[in-house]
């Protein structure tokens, strides 16, 4: 993991400690923090974010503000062009997902951690497996793992 890119439902599960998985969200911060990641926050997370929460209320200071620029906006449409939305995902939501996986590509972010599982991880991985991005999904619901640090590599002993 080089670099890292937050999205809202993790940033909603960092703040939240009666989440499921509020000590996961935790852990893979602390170990950003600790291993100095970048952990980046798009402006489109803020948006997202602050509709229920003030975005000051996070650790500002630890995250890279990532700008949605105009390189962003030509490589979403083109990925759009090549990967449509499923039938049946809401379409503003799947937009906003591509807008990060844009992102993510054109900036070289090596992952994307999030709890979204059904749009965000889904089209990430689906992009990921056609060639049109290589960022790697990292699912709060899997628990916390180092080998996401150590470019896949486990620990033999604990």
């Amino acid at each position: 993991m080089n670099s890292v890119l937050l999205d809202t439902s993790f940033l909603i599960t960092l703040s939240d400690p009666a989440r499921t998985n509020h000590a996961v969200a935790s852990d893979y911060y602390r170990e950003c923090v600790r291993r100095q990641v970048p952990m980046y926050l798009s402006t489109i997370v803020i948006s997202e974010y602050q509709v229920m929460q003030a975005i000051n209320d996070l650790p500002l200071r630890n995250f890279v503000v990532l700008p949605f620029n105009v390189d962003h906006a030509m490589r979403c449409g083109l990925i759009i062009r090549q990967m449509p939305r499923d039938l049946g995902d809401d379409r503003v939501r799947v937009k906003d997902d591509f807008k990060l996986l844009a992102q993510c590509d054109c900036e070289s972010i090596s992952h994307l951690i999030s709890e979204d599982a059904s749009t965000l991880a889904k089209y990430l991985d689906r992009a990921r497996d056609t060639g049109l991005a290589l960022t790697k999904t990292v699912l709060l619901r899997n628990g916390f793992d180092t080998a996401w640090f150590e470019n896949g590599q486990t620990r033999l002993l604990p």
